[in-house]
């Protein structure tokens, strides 16, 4: 979609599954599975739609999980195998040697896999080599330092190399990646985690990550499992989705199974996406 000077393209890499009852929290299985149906593992399908962003830069935020992971892990998280991040750039045009910012969300392994490859020898090397990858600071630190909680979802594969190779470009707090590209920390799913807002033409997109994985995240209770900081992701969340009602924003929703991108409305006071 075009943006005034933006264009937005959404990507998929692949399709897979988590646990509903993680994907929601507290929220009882009767209501969520009217919304995402699970299967005989209690898994929800989700997809990976990392965003392609052509401005003054050829930018991608995020980039899925990648081809690296373990079997077992593929077998667990039901990777599907007929999808692919490089087939979906080739798509739109667009080839890995083409990007020019890789901007990191945050560094779990389902948006930060894609950032590095694997290649025959065994090594690990950048996905993107011509990209400085764009990352938090803080979320650096949390990723290169888990703890109990969180370890499950970081790997340090998928980003240890690229500081390796000189190509990490830190930021902290909010501000401008590249024009009508800025990035806002929202806390919450990890402590740094972060959204991002294009805006051009006078009209915004947001790029929710986390914050609203899929359409049936919007409403504002309805939170992951996940989230390290339940409340934190709460209290930015109810402030953001009326900011997105009232301003009309195009939401791209990262792990939506169906929908790619839409715009929040509420009738009678129940919240629904109306898609794009």
């Amino acid at each position: 979609m075009l943006l005034g000077d933006l264009q937005l393209t959404p990507l998929l890499d692949r399709h897979f599954r988590l646990d509903g009852g993680a994907m929601f929290g507290v929220v009882p299985k009767p209501l969520w599975e009217k919304r995402l149906p699970a299967d005989d593992r209690n898994r929800i399908t989700m997809a990976m739609r990392p965003l392609l962003v052509r401005g003054e830069r050829l930018m991608i935020i995020d980039a899925g999980a990648g081809e690296k992971m373990e079997p077992k892990l593929q077998e667990i998280y039901g990777f599907e195998r007929a999808e692919s991040l490089d087939a979906s750039l080739a798509a739109a045009g667009v080839a890995a040697d083409d990007i020019e910012i890789v901007l990191a969300s945050h560094l779990h392994f389902d948006h930060a896999g894609g950032f590095t490859r694997r290649e025959p020898s065994g090594a690990i090397v950048p996905a993107f080599p011509k990209a400085r990858y764009v990352v938090n600071a803080g979320e650096w630190e949390d990723a290169t330092h888990p703890h109990e909680r969180n370890r499950a979802s970081y790997f340090a594969e998928n980003y240890v190399p690229l500081r390796e190779a000189g190509l990490v470009d830190f930021t902290s707090g909010d501000g401008e990646i590249m024009p009508g590209v800025r990035v806002r920390r929202t806390g919450g799913h990890t402590r740094w985690h972060q959204i991002v807002y294009l805006e051009s033409g006078g009209k915004t997109a947001v790029f929710t990550a986390d914050l609203i994985p899929t359409t049936a995240h919007v409403d504002v209770p309805w939170i992951m499992g996940y989230d390290l900081y339940p409340m934190e992701t709460l209290e930015f969340k109810r402030a953001f989705v009326r900011e997105a009602i009232e301003r009309e924003y195009v939401i791209f929703f990262e792990h939506d199974p169906h929908i790619s991108a839409g715009i929040i409305r509420e009738r009678d006071r129940r919240l629904y996406v109306e898609p794009l």
